[in-house]
């Protein structure tokens, strides 16, 4: 199948990506790597009038630390997750994520941006986002917003964006003491998770004083662990372990798919929820597998 007919326009500048969707609205879509893009465009589930190429705007791309906060262009591609040294000293969780969306031909031309702003539930970086206490920045020509991740995702393939809005970088806090963990069940490697955790820890001697654990693929947006407060400033031990890792899947509310029923969901997440801690504490004696 072919896409239909559209027009094309390649954005200068934000700015002018700003103009082109303020005018033509809903009718427009963003192109920046085209790999979720391209090929809905091709099966025809998205139909509009105008392409807005924002692949030429170079003031979206890289990594810049400022201060206590790590800012990263929405055009920075998944590549690069792994090959810039400031993610990779300041948010490992990206560096440790990249690997696993899709194949590196994907990689190489996907965009952090068109992940966040295409909002797949089982996509690996809007996770990250929530473990990482991210702030997305959104641009459009009546101004910038700062939304929390938290706020920013809202169901499959929906967003807080509105169709005259850009979303065009996503500021994370550094914390140089943090350990950060990521992991994923798929039938293949580069398939979308079937199940999926992202985390990011404060740690004392054996002990979380902060956990944030981020779930995807279980429901229609990634989701943040509540139960993971019953983990916070205890000695954890592994019935403690697995105990939160059932109050956690008690929280989600899966979908019944042909990759897996609800009940096999919750399952992989209690095991991932079970290696994280175990994994982040350096603790192997906690890893049972939450059975």
């Amino acid at each position: 199948m072919k896409a239909s007919a559209f027009s094309y326009a390649r954005a200068r500048s934000v700015e002018d990506a700003l103009t082109l969707l303020a005018e033509h609205s809903e009718k427009a879509k963003v192109l920046s790597g085209g790999q979720s893009l391209m090929p809905a465009l091709n099966l025809r589930l998205v139909s509009p009038d105008l392409i807005v190429d924002i692949g030429g705007v170079d003031e979206l791309r890289g990594a810049t630390v400022r201060g206590d906060t790590l800012a990263i262009g929405a055009l920075t591609r998944h590549a690069d997750l792994l090959r810039s040294p400031e993610i990779r000293l300041h948010a490992p969780l990206l560096s440790q994520a990249a690997p696993h969306i899709a194949h590196p031909a994907i990689r190489n031309r996907g965009t952090i941006g068109g992940s966040l702003a295409h909002a797949d539930p089982a996509a690996e970086l809007p996770a990250c986002m929530l473990a990482l206490d991210a702030t997305m920045i959104v641009r459009s020509l009546a101004g910038e917003r700062r939304l929390a991740a938290s706020d920013f995702f809202k169901g499959i393939y929906e967003t807080a964006l509105s169709p005259e809005e850009l979303l065009v970088a996503v500021e994370l806090p550094i914390r140089k003491s943090a350990a950060q963990y990521f992991n994923e069940f798929a039938r293949r490697h580069g398939d979308y998770a079937i199940a999926g955790v992202a985390a990011q820890a404060l740690l004392g001697k054996e002990v979380f004083h902060d956990l944030r654990i981020a779930l995807f693929a279980i429901g229609d947006r990634p989701v943040l662990a509540r139960s993971t407060a019953d983990l916070v400033d205890k000695v954890v031990t592994q019935p403690l372990v697995t105990d939160v890792a059932a109050a956690i899947a008690d929280e989600l509310d899966p979908p019944d798919d042909q990759q897996a029923s609800p009940a096999m969901r919750k399952q992989l997440a209690r095991v991932l929820i079970a290696r994280c801690i175990s994994t982040l504490l350096d603790r192997p004696d906690l890893d049972a597998r939450a059975a």
